[in-house]
């Protein structure tokens, strides 16, 4: 029998990460109400709508207000100034916890801002599509997916059980790992594959030997390939503006061995080329098994 493990739950920015952890809590029952907030009346009328949420305000403050657990699903760089006001007006003992992709940035930013008494739980779900707002949220997202949780010497003990319980409930497997690990395997698995096919996107479309777009004659590998590069702009601004050390890191290794690449393509190193794509083959299957 699934019993109630958060009276209030408070999502602010009602999209696809925010939604789906709504509806996941509810299918599983361990969730009371569900307050969404954000700036979108039509987006949070479309989630009343959906059922995703149960009662919906543009008032941050009004929204907070009363709420067990608060979960942050906004950009990366408006995250401080929105944990700032909502923890000026969440009740003692209440939860405050994210779902930012950067976490070093973040934390540092917002624990000292946070009012005694309210409980601060950086976190990351490892999951998402290309798709946003509320009508893209749906109940099994996070189901066989982790989620990095990133507590920092001043996390409360018990507010961190309850924040992993409510992933685990979710269906995610929740991982703990210290701010700067995270942001650098977040670099190197999402945000570099965000910037390659964002730039893939570019440099084709902007390929300007013939009349017509090429982009036209795009079919599966090229569609499966770049299909993160239809992602919000915002928030891929954010990432890469917050988290811009460890990205440019990765930015920089990802060029070595693409001009590895490119000087064996040049001098038409025929076994060079099949062990640089029997390397990566090897590599990326030992991961889909």
């Amino acid at each position: 029998m699934s019993t109630c493990l958060v009276p209030r739950l408070a999502v602010v920015g009602v999209g696809l990460i925010g939604g789906s952890l709504a509806l996941a809590l509810k299918a599983a029952g361990a969730v009371g109400e569900v307050v969404g907030i954000g700036r979108g009346r039509a987006n949070l009328d479309k989630a009343l709508e959906l059922g995703v949420i149960d009662r919906a305000t543009q008032d941050l403050a009004e929204g907070v207000r009363d709420a067990d657990l608060v979960f942050l699903a906004t950009p990366v760089l408006s995250l401080t100034e929105v944990a700032a006001t909502a923890a000026a007006h969440m009740k003692l003992g209440a939860i405050l916890t994210d779902g930012g992709s950067v976490k070093g940035s973040v934390a540092a930013a917002i624990e000292p801002l946070l009012p005694v008494g309210i409980h601060f739980v950086p976190g990351h779900p490892i999951a998402g599509t290309e798709k946003s707002g509320a009508e893209a949220a749906f109940a099994t997202l996070y189901h066989g997916r982790r989620c990095i949780l990133t507590p920092t010497a001043h996390t409360d003990i018990g507010a961190l059980d309850l924040v992993r319980r409510v992933w685990e409930i979710a269906g995610s497997s929740v991982v703990l790992m210290d701010v700067e690990k995270h942001d650098r395997i977040l670099a190197a698995i999402s945000h570099l594959p965000h910037m390659v096919a964002y730039s893939l996107v570019n440099a084709v479309g902007s390929y300007d030997r013939y009349e017509e777009n090429i982009l036209e004659y795009s079919a599966g590998g090229f569609r499966d390939f770049t299909r993160i590069a239809s992602s919000d702009p915002t928030m891929w601004r954010d990432i890469a503006l917050t988290n811009r050390d460890a990205l440019l890191e990765m930015m920089e290794r990802c060029e070595a061995f693409f001009a590895e690449l490119k000087e064996d393509v040049r001098n038409g190193e025929a076994d060079k080329l099949y062990e640089f794509f029997q390397r990566s083959k090897e590599l990326r299957d030992a991961i889909v098994k």
